[in-house]
């Protein structure tokens, strides 16, 4: 091990050190969905979406990266100084990850504790709820959206996707670490919860009765939660059983639907507080 100032750098020199087992075959997703979350950590990739994590008051366990990016990222090494920050040959780190790492840098972060459902409703008017969404870019997606588009909360289903999956994180852009969120544990059940908060409930859904989302916007409802389903076979009939209305975006040159994460930018979009 050596110090630099008061940046903790330490050498690799094989891609059998145990020291860095956060970082080993991270192109395993299913691998990396059963450790992170029940090894408390996730892995932020690429210096801005590092900076973004501890910016949102995240805490590392370790830091990943070539020679070449420790300069650049030296004010974030220094605040943590107590953290080791492992270098090595880019040749060697792909070996330890099975990637390339082009974008600068990765991170092992301490997973933040989860939050509350009752009080991040009570603060929010705007509010998307995600149904067994596995794919982690559509779920990135989804967050940067709702981060641009005036979102207070996104909601995931107990089978939906880790918003803190590398690659969900990565397409994200870092806003999954400012759109608060909370995993349910009750689904559909929870849906009245949000009813009971205030919140008018609205499914996106090809059904018969369905309001068009010029429609659903038209009506101004100062709470709404908008709920999205999974790619592919949309929301289950126990969901659409339970919320208050679904919407449809019509659709022109014989096309039906949009990708889930498209069709949650144009949601949010349409129906966002009128201030």
């Amino acid at each position: 091990m050596s110090n630099v100032g008061a940046v903790n750098l330490q050498y690799l020199a094989s891609a059998d050190d145990p020291r860095v087992l956060d970082y080993t075959g991270l192109t395993d997703t299913a691998l990396r969905r059963r450790r992170e979350p029940a090894e408390g950590m996730y892995i932020a990739e690429s210096s801005k979406v590092l900076r973004r994590a501890v910016d949102a008051g995240h805490r590392p366990r370790s830091f990943f990266l070539a020679e070449k990016w420790v300069a650049e990222l030296a004010d974030i090494l220094e605040r943590f100084p107590e953290v080791p920050a492992y270098v090595g040959e880019p040749a060697l780190l792909e070996a330890i990850t099975g990637f390339h790492l082009h974008r600068g840098a990765l991170a092992a972060m301490e997973r933040p504790a989860p939050l509350a459902l009752e009080p991040l409703l009570a603060r929010a008017r705007r509010v998307a709820v995600l149904e067994d969404i596995v794919d982690h870019t559509n779920v990135g997606a989804i967050f940067r959206s709702a981060a641009a588009l005036d979102v207070d909360a996104v909601l995931v289903s107990p089978r939906c996707a880790d918003p803190l999956y590398r690659r969900a994180i990565r397409v994200s852009m870092g806003t999954v670490f400012q759109v608060p969120w909370v995993r349910l544990a009750d689904w559909p059940g929870q849906l009245g919860q949000l009813r009971a908060a205030g919140f008018v409930t609205a499914a996106l859904a090809l059904e018969p009765d369905s309001l068009t989302l010029d429609e659903l916007s038209a009506r101004r409802d100062e709470r709404l939660a908008l709920v999205m389903g999974t790619e592919g076979d949309g929301l289950a009939a126990s969901t659409l059983a339970e919320v208050d209305l679904t919407v449809r975006i019509p659709m022109s040159a014989g096309v039906d639907s949009l990708n889930v994460a498209a069709a949650s930018a144009v949601a949010f979009w349409e129906c966002r507080p009128r201030h």
